[in-house]
């Protein structure tokens, strides 16, 4: 158990993280000449998804989504096709521009990130310590 000063911190430190990361795609994304938005769920899109679970991965609500795939879509970087067993939901896939810029999105995002300063080792510590901590209960 961890004193409540303790908590206090942590979550400072979490908090700053959390900014120091989003300014991290901010400027990746603007190198890139896309949103921080686009950026975010190019990162996410690893696999077809549906749109439900493109917004909880981006953590954000399922119409900001939307609006950051019509954007995309428009500009040739997502489809969507149909569900294969729900009628009413598609699923997005990249396109093969998209693919590539994709692949320019986890290249800008994997120089001067602020994690850069942890050994492997402690980034994948801290990547186990994330996941139990942000583990559904």
């Amino acid at each position: 158990m961890t004193s409540s000063s303790d908590g206090v911190e942590l979550c400072g430190l979490v908090a700053r993280l959390g900014q120091r990361m989003d300014a991290h795609v901010r400027g990746a994304a603007e190198k890139l000449g896309i949103t921080a938005s686009q950026a975010i769920a190019l990162r996410e899109m690893d696999e077809p998804l549906t749109l439900t679970e493109l917004a909880e991965r981006m953590s954000c609500e399922r119409s900001n989504a939307g609006y950051v795939i019509d954007r995309m879509e428009k500009q040739g970087l997502v489809r969507r096709e149909p569900h294969p067993s729900d009628r009413r939901a598609k699923i997005l896939t990249l396109t093969e521009d998209g693919q590539g810029c994709r692949r320019n999105v986890l290249d800008a995002l994997s120089h001067d990130a602020p994690i850069d300063a942890l050994s492997r080792n402690e980034q994948a510590a801290l990547a186990n310590l994330l996941r139990r901590a942000t583990a559904q209960r």
